[in-house]
């Protein structure tokens, strides 16, 4: 059965979290936003996913950064001070006494506000943005972050900067989501995902790292998301004296490697084993359980200083 780096077992606790709507904890049934919100009607905003780690939010500066940068650069005020937000954070985690839990994602939601009518013009925008905090039990599969993925490269490409800028973390995702849809059809895990050129991106909601020759290598950057954990793989490789590279490369570069893996907030390094068919490794290799265990590190220096 295809699965992904995001599979969760179920946890009947998430049936009663409180979600935080535009500072109100809300039960999880009756937490909504109105059919006119800028997100529901056309992926107006931006957003974050945010893990807990020994009772802090790990690599948050990192987080609100993105998370501001990109609300700046689409001319959306968020309407709160990062300060605040970081409260309403602790607040949605304290209100839901998951202060002391291991295993919770959070995932941060801003959009423009309430339209007056559905239309694209921000200028019809008749509120703040929309603040919803949603805090759940959920932690990688073991199995996943030991026996890793599988991917299939789409024919989705990531997109030129001048239609859709990558770097936006934006609720605006089809592109992610066609590429996700194809993967799957194919059998995949999820989507290896190239750049206009043809080069290697990223994948569908992951990036995307090789293995060649005790070296590490992942794309230029160009193409894709500024991701937190992929920036923190680099730190790790270069205070490891692991030669790391950010740079071109090709489909037949990656058929060759030694070994694989992709990153994200929710499950950190993931091996891949598989890509279209050419099969890389078993399981995890030397290199990516090192990585694996120099992040797990990374993060736990993050939230004790």
């Amino acid at each position: 059965m295809a699965k992904g780096t995001h599979d969760f077992a179920p946890d009947p606790r998430n049936d009663s979290i409180l979600i935080n709507v535009n500072g109100t904890l809300v039960p999880r049934a009756q937490a909504t936003v109105s059919v006119f919100d800028s997100g529901f009607m056309l992926g107006d905003g931006v957003w974050e996913g945010l893990r807990l780690h020994k009772g802090r939010i790990a690599f948050l500066d990192a987080h609100m950064d993105r998370l501001y940068e990109g609300s700046k650069a689409i001319a959306m005020d968020v309407g709160l001070s990062r300060e605040d937000m970081s409260r309403r954070i602790d607040e949605t985690i304290d209100g839901n006494k998951m202060r002391d839990a291991e295993g919770v994602h959070i995932r941060l939601m801003v959009t423009r506000g309430i339209r007056s009518t559905p239309y694209q013009d921000p200028r019809v925008v008749i509120s703040p943005a929309t603040v919803v905090i949603i805090p759940e039990y959920k932690a990688p599969l073991p199995s996943t972050v030991e026996t890793g993925i599988r991917l299939f490269t789409v024919h989705v490409r990531r997109g030129d900067p001048a239609v859709q800028d990558q770097k936006l973390n934006s609720h605006s995702k089809l592109n992610c989501i066609t590429a996700c849809i194809q993967a799957a059809q194919a059998g995949a895990d999820e989507a290896l995902m190239l750049d206009p050129h043809g080069f290697v991106a990223t994948c569908n909601s992951t990036h995307f790292f090789i293995v060649r020759k005790g070296e590490v290598w992942t794309s230029s950057g160009d193409y894709c998301l500024g991701g937190i954990t992929r920036s923190n793989v680099i730190e790790v490789c270069r205070e490891a004296g692991i030669p790391v590279f950010e740079k071109n490369f090709s489909l037949t570069d990656v058929y060759g490697a030694e070994e694989a893996f992709v990153t994200g907030t929710f499950a950190g390094v993931v091996p891949v084993t598989e890509v279209d068919g050419r099969k890389l490794t078993d399981a995890r290799g030397p290199m990516v359980e090192r990585l694996q265990g120099l992040y797990k590190e990374l993060m736990n220096r993050d939230v004790t200083t």
